[in-house]
């Protein structure tokens, strides 16, 4: 599941038929992405990234390993 996304796109009132309208999926691709279920591509993680403002980081990563040195 991706948490923060999920957190995100919720705060901002956004719901998965938006999302998917923005990457050009069907709600069900979406859905399956956000669950986990299926990855997002680059190309969908870069434009979920700039809609929201936030580094990829921020939204993709799980917390434990964000910002640490790799």
């Amino acid at each position: 599941m991706h948490w923060e996304l999920i957190k995100l796109r919720r705060t901002r009132k956004i719901n998965q038929k938006k999302m998917a309208e923005l990457l050009g999926i069907t709600v069900t691709t979406y859905s399956n992405k956000e669950t986990g279920k299926t990855d997002f591509n680059l190309e969908e993680i870069f434009l979920i990234a700039k809609h929201f403002n936030k580094r990829i980081e921020e939204i993709f990563l799980p917390r434990n390993i964000r910002n640490t040195d790799i």
